[in-house]
């Protein structure tokens, strides 16, 4: 770099700074844009280079001087170890200078972090063979959010995209031997809420802080690309993170680097993979290069393949065409192995490996169906050709803090999906994106995912520079996961077109902006979802379907409807609707859906102290996100209605589940027997990013909520759901499995204590794919004079002379029938290395769970009904002794769950 051509940046970068600190986003984002033009930012994929030099360790951490913060947090103005990656709130908990953010009303207290801005720094050396390189760039591979980057202070990059990878040119501001790296994190409130209280509306938002720090109305997260949840949602506290959340690294290489790599996947059937590998590889000058590539398919086989390129300087693409006769598809879990082949390229240059990756992929075919029918237009997600019934669950982060979450978490919870049956998750937009690993084990484990990019429901800027940040973001994030097989859907947003639609606090806005502005707002959303993200993935990944917004019809007519696309159903819990109501309605895929229920009493007693053990103490209304901390409340309507008054908080806990559990089976069971007017059911949520109240059924330690045992009964394979709606029972039969199977339908009923009244069965030849309504009977046929408070209807699918699904149907809510004490026996015994739990009932067991307390072990099944004489084995996993167990083991039904009658509640 010559000095003029120095002397003229620093002064262009000056100029930049200026804009990006005055006006709103738009002028700061031209400012950014200046300063990143004249330093040569680039935001690519860079796959390869010839020196990686981490930058992780060695960070360290402190208010940044001046801050106002100092005053109140002396011990934070200090130099700390820091962590990369890591945000400040996990530093100072590392450093002992705050408490637990999850304990308690901890929440409240540590607001002040997300307020303030902070300084990181690092020392690293680097030698002379190094700088010998032609280049030398610093990788950042994300900043959150408002960052400031400089190198041996000389001004690199100011960041605004949480969400954006980063590239600078750094050769010529390195020097031999120690060099200093400075990151300054600006608070994303402190720098935007003084421009947003001077214009003149604010866009409406999602959820209204309640701390004070943002003015009811006016909220600054719609206009930076942060991760929405970390605002607060009612499911998750308010942790305005600010860090470097993704690692850093310097990477040299001369005259060509490999900036991307990708198996386009052109035409795949069952005879032939049309594919084409594609190259992107920078040049600084015009040179001759050979690409090698070598692929090993899922059966050990091996195959090669190369071509010459001719480069010239600057970018180049290269495309090497590939054709695999038979190929071994990926399939989804439940229709066929999840298969990836292993690909590994080298480019070669004057004899010299210049650079080398790996990529692994599965092959397979994606289609989003939308066909007109005498319901609408269908909505289903085929797969190789097969219609695929998406059963799952919509996917929240796993932590506040992303830098807290390790493969080992992200596997189990991934499981714990597949194991329940699941074979779809939606990647909600309010969110982050989520690593690579976490990609690769969806892809192995056969589980597709709903990619959505991360709006979780605000109402946009409608300005060119957000868009085009936008964009950038879009670019980067396509590019580094297109290869994964597991994403079947990019999908634009979380409800921004519905609550645009029919939100109360939208309609308002839209009148009081007026005709002229609303059209502007309105039209730079659809610009956005409907024309800039759909065209980055028509251009990056056009083999995967794209979906403008989650709920709508890709905006060809309104969002949110029975007969066209995807719905979010919220009328029961959000409208406090009895929850047959999810009876009412059959939409075409049900991508939204839940009740709420309260984690297991053990994580409880991880975040509160005894005093704390009532539904509506301080503590537990802050881990209660919903309606402001009301949220119990809510719950309760809901235990009242169905099951009655809870004896005790330890039975409100687990009547929460029991409600949440039968009522998304209801809901389920409703879905999977109307298709193929409905192929998808995915209710609100898997997991947690924190212990509390919330849709989950996966708490934040990873431990199974009754309603997660419940799917795995009603999400599999096989189930037999009997509906019953106006003293009417439909049981419909429905298979998952790609070929017809012979079977029976048994029907028994009889009474609490054991005695059968009636017991037959019938024929079935079950086709694959499909759902068909077996029996409809009368509630008077099925009883034959007998007490509906006291009997009840088993059925059973039985193949090869077993069970392989079974449904208890109950003629009155739990809150009227007349249940015995089931008398429930259970004993802990030693199997050779195994620990064996045995339940038996003497009467009929509504709803068995089995718990030891804090002991960290787990069982198979749970939440599980018992008919009378009947007895269940389990095996119990985890690290402890037979004597542990046995003193922890507790086992409870629904007999005794509730208030007597005739008490007070």
């Amino acid at each position: 770099m010559k000095d003029d051509a120095g002397t003229m940046k620093q002064r262009m970068w000056k100029v930049g700074r200026r804009l990006s600190g005055i006006g709103g986003p738009t002028m700061r984002c031209i400012g950014l844009y200046l300063c990143l033009l004249l330093v040569g930012v680039t935001a690519t994929n860079a796959m390869a280079a010839t020196t990686m030099h981490p930058l992780t360790d060695g960070w360290r951490f402190r208010l940044l001087p001046g801050s106002s913060a100092t005053k109140a947090h002396p011990a934070a103005a200090a130099w700390h170890d820091a962590h990369i990656p890591g945000s400040a709130q996990t530093d100072l908990l590392s450093a002992g200078l705050i408490a637990d953010p999850f304990y308690r009303d901890n929440e409240a207290s540590l607001q002040w972090i997300g307020l303030a801005d902070w300084q990181y720094e690092l020392a690293f050396d680097v030698d002379a063979a190094t700088l010998r390189h032609g280049h030398v760039d610093l990788v950042l591979d994300g900043l959150d959010t408002f960052a400031d980057v400089s190198l041996n202070d000389y001004p690199l990059l100011a960041a605004d995209n949480m969400f954006r990878r980063w590239r600078v040119p750094v050769r010529q501001v390195l020097h031999a031997g120690s060099n200093t790296l400075q990151v300054t994190l600006h608070s994303p409130i402190a720098r935007l809420q003084p421009w947003l209280l001077k214009q003149p509306y604010a866009l409406p938002g999602e959820f209204d802080s309640t701390f004070g720090d943002e003015p009811k109305g006016k909220q600054t997260s719609n206009y930076v690309r942060k991760a929405n949840y970390q605002y607060g949602w009612d499911w998750g506290p308010r942790y305005l993170t600010e860090g470097i959340w993704q690692p850093a690294h310097l990477e040299s290489w001369d005259d060509l680097r490999l900036t991307d790599f990708h198996v386009a996947q052109q035409h795949v059937d069952a005879d032939v993979a049309q594919l084409q590998a594609q190259f992107a590889i920078r040049a600084d000058h015009p040179s001759k290069a050979q690409i090698q590539l070598t692929w090993t398919a899922p059966d050990g086989s091996h195959h090669d393949a190369s071509q010459n390129a001719s480069l010239k300087a600057g970018d180049n693409q290269i495309d090497l065409p590939l054709h695999i006769d038979h190929p071994q598809r990926w399939w989804p879990v439940g229709y066929g192995a999840p298969n990836m082949y292993h690909f590994h390229a080298i480019v070669v240059s004057s004899g010299q490996t210049i650079a080398s990756i790996d990529r692994d992929t599965g092959l397979r075919s994606v289609e989003l169906r939308r066909q007109r029918d005498h319901w609408g237009r269908s909505f289903e997600f085929v797969v190789n050709g097969v219609p695929i019934f998406a059963k799952g669950a919509n996917l929240i982060p796993f932590d506040s803090f992303p830098e807290r979450v390790t493969d080992a978490r992200m596997l189990q919870i991934l499981r714990s999906a597949r194991d329940a049956n699941m074979n779809m998750l939606r990647m909600w937009g309010g969110g982050h994106y989520q690593s690579d690993a976490f990609y690769a084990m969806a892809d192995k484990l056969g589980l597709m995912i709903w990619q959505e990019f991360m709006f979780g429901g605000a109402i946009t800027p409608y300005d060119a520079a957000f868009r085009e940040n936008t964009r950038l973001e879009a670019v980067d994030q396509v590019l580094r996961l297109r290869d994964h097989p597991s994403i079947v859907l990019w999908c634009g947003n979380n409800e921004v077109q519905t609550s645009w639609e029919s939100w109360d606090d939208r309609k308002k806005f839209a009148i009081d902006v007026g005709p002229v502005e609303r059209a502007r707002v309105e039209g730079g959303m659809k610009t956005l979802f409907g024309e800039t993200l759909r065209g980055v993935v028509r251009k990056y990944s056009p083999d995967v379907p794209y979906w403008a917004s989650s709920p709508s019809t890709d905006f060809e007519g309104p969002s949110n409807v029975p007969g066209d696309g995807d719905m979010h159903v919220w009328d029961v819990w959000s409208g406090s609707a009895p929850i047959e109501d999810y009876l009412k309605s059959t939409p075409r895929f049900q991508s939204e859906f839940g009740l709420q229920s309260m984690p297991v009493m053990s994580t409880i007693h991880a975040f509160a102290a005894p005093e704390d053990m009532s539904a509506d103490s301080p503590v537990m209304r802050a881990h209660q996100k919903f309606d402001s901390g009301n949220g119990n409340q809510r719950l309760l309507l809901y235990i009242r209605k169905y099951y009655g008054e809870p004896k005790d908080f330890e039975s409100f806990v687990y009547l929460s589940q029991v409600m949440q559990a039968e009522g998304i089976e209801l809901a389920s069971d409703h879905l999977r027997s109307s298709r193929p007017q409905n192929m998808g059911s995915l209710y609100w949520q898997l997991n947690d990013v924190w212990p509390g109240a919330s849709w989950s059924s996966v708490d934040y330690f990873g431990r199974w909520k009754a309603l997660q045992f419940h799917a795995r009964r009603f999400y599999a394979p096989v189930r037999v759901a009997a509906i019953r709606q106006d003293s009417h029972t439909d049981v419909s039969v429905i298979s998952d499995r790609t070929e017809p199977f012979d079977a029976q339908l048994r029907t028994r009923v009889m009474d609490v204590d054991g005695k059968v009244l009636s017991d037959h069965s019938v024929p079935l030849n079950v086709a694959a794919l499909s759902s068909v309504r077996v029996t409809q009977s009368s509630d008077a046929a099925l009883l034959r004079d007998a007490d509906p408070h006291r009997t009840f209807a088993v059925f059973d699918v039985m193949a090869q002379g077993k069970s392989v699904s079974r449904q208890q149907l109950f003629f009155e809510p739990a809150l009227s029938l007349q249940l015995p004490d089931p008398g429930l026996d259970a004993q802990i015994n030693e199997r050779g290395s195994d620990m064996v739990v045995t339940v038996r009932a003497k009467r009929f067991a509504r709803e068995v769970w089995i718990d030891f307390g804090s002991l960290d072990v787990q069982v198979p099944d749970n939440a599980f009904d018992l008919l009378p004489g009947e007895s269940v084995e389990l095996k119990v996993t985890g690290s402890t002794d037979i004597d542990a167990l046995r003193k922890a083991l507790h086992v409870r039904s629904l007999f005794g769950a509730t208030k007597s009658k005739d008490a007070t509640p």
